[in-house]
């Protein structure tokens, strides 16, 4: 017998053990939507009047969003939590689910948008009250305490069949185009708009819309100074207009925004003096020796159409060889590459350097978080939206953000200290703790369930429900 098959001489498979628990780390994510409120929140949300479902839809959006967490795709995938059936009692049918998601309305979306703010604020209040405190943003070295950054971002969901209000999309393809909007500081979904295919990358009404919800999302005592970062492709007009109307007497609100460079822009660029440019930096703060960066506020004419206060700092880099066929005139002329940020920042308090180009130009390449997020969320839910019907799908993407949500809480709130996994992908979740094998056993009136000893991960794993569980109840 071949060596590599022998392994599998005495090796017998049998369907008949008992006790199993599959997917055990959706203990985990239920867990953590149980303890910070967010399940009796959203069944509160959903309760109607003189109605008793036989279901209780808090439940089932809690339930498909943890079921999204580890890894659905479709609403028939909620019978994963069948696994789980000894520990959480049956799960809902992917019928349940469809009708569930097929309930919600405008005004049941608002009860939602509402439910989760206020899980959101005791879930802050948590996290300001750690000892390592509220996860604030580093950038080029520095710590920008007490801002609350909101990166905005579009992203294509390719449709594979005719589903209501796919459209054909810029590259080619056919499907949606969701405009959403992240917390750069805790990675948590703060909103997110269903559009069709063909929608703009540029809506300003889409944009000014998803912020306000956004804005919506952040607790009271948080909103007070805000950035909100987003690519040249969505930076308009009116969006940096509308920015700049949010500030008042109490409230701050910076845009740092990608700008479409133009011959005029280029003409300003050529005016510099060599001695203008400085080393750009990376984002612990180190130099970077391929790059550099300066500001054209003054010397650019096309910011006389712009709010006032508005700087434009630009960075030069060598052109990698993808870029070398869409270099303009003036880039092959010059040997660099050059991109640009407009931002309204003068100086953030209490943060040294801010004001310098350097640390414009870090904080706007550190919006890469973002991509990073979206593609976060087409890991949890959103590659693929699975219904023929729109407000289905809306309510299958607010489910995905929920998850995305779950996730960012229970690995704050649970695995914050573990190296392997307070930064983890949503695939090395899977991988390490959500996808673990146990099984259920009952000892003197308590169910236990017992995961491998050996596990890498093992410790991780108890101590993430230990924390969890001992949460304090929101208020």
């Amino acid at each position: 017998m071949s060596k590599t098959i022998g392994w599998a001489r005495r090796l017998k498979v049998a369907a008949d053990a008992k006790g199993l628990v599959g997917h055990a780390g959706a203990v985990l994510l239920r867990r953590c939507a149980d303890q910070t409120g967010l399940t009796s929140a959203l069944s509160e949300a959903l309760r109607v009047r003189g109605r008793s479902p036989g279901w209780d839809r808090g439940v089932v959006l809690v339930q498909l969003a943890v079921a999204i967490c580890l890894g659905a795709t479709a609403m028939a995938d909620i019978a994963v939590l069948d696994h789980q059936a000894a520990v959480f009692g049956a799960a809902p049918s992917d019928a349940t689910v469809r009708r569930a998601l097929a309930e919600l309305d405008a005004k049941a979306f608002a009860r939602i948008a509402q439910a989760r703010a206020t899980v959101r604020a005791h879930v802050w209040g948590l996290l300001a009250g750690r000892e390592q405190g509220f996860p604030w943003i580093s950038t080029a070295g520095r710590i920008l305490s007490g801002w609350i950054v909101i990166d905005m971002d579009a992203t294509l969901i390719t449709a594979v069949s005719a589903k209501q209000g796919a459209a054909a999309t810029y590259k080619r393809g056919f499907g949606f185009h969701p405009l959403g909007a992240w917390c750069a500081n805790t990675c948590e979904v703060l909103a997110m708009r269903l559009r069709p295919g063909n929608a703009g990358s540029n809506t300003a009404a889409d944009h000014i819309s998803v912020l306000a919800q956004a804005i919506a999302q952040i607790p009271a005592r948080f909103r007070r100074h805000l950035i909100v970062r987003c690519d040249g492709a969505g930076a308009s007009h009116e969006l940096i207009e509308h920015i700049t109307a949010l500030n008042g007497s109490r409230r701050r609100v910076h845009f740092v925004v990608g700008w479409k460079v133009t011959e005029q822009d280029e003409a300003a660029i050529g005016k510099l003096p060599s001695a203008s440019w400085r080393p750009a930096v990376e984002q612990d703060g180190l130099m970077q020796d391929d790059a550099d960066v300066a500001e054209i506020t003054g010397l650019n004419e096309r910011l006389d159409l712009w709010p006032a206060g508005t700087r434009l700092i630009v960075r030069r880099s060598k052109p990698s060889r993808r870029h070398e066929r869409k270099l303009t005139d003036f880039e092959k002329a010059t040997g660099w590459r050059y991109q640009i940020t407009a931002t309204s920042i003068d100086v953030l308090p209490k943060v040294p350097g801010s004001h310098h180009g350097w640390f414009l130009d870090a904080l706007y390449r550190h919006r890469g978080a973002a991509e990073d997020q979206v593609k976060a969320g087409k890991a949890q839910g959103l590659r693929n939206l699975p219904s023929k019907m729109w407000h289905v799908n809306a309510a299958w993407m607010l489910s995905a953000n929920i998850a995305a949500d779950l996730t960012c809480w229970t690995r704050l709130l649970g695995l914050d200290d573990q190296p392997d996994l307070a930064d983890a992908e949503v695939h090395t979740l899977r991988f390490r703790l959500w996808h673990l094998p146990g099984r259920l056993v009952r000892h003197a009136r308590d169910a236990i369930l017992r995961i491998p000893a050996d596990w890498p991960w093992a410790t991780a794993f108890t101590t993430c429900w230990d924390r969890l569980a001992a949460l304090p109840n929101p208020g």
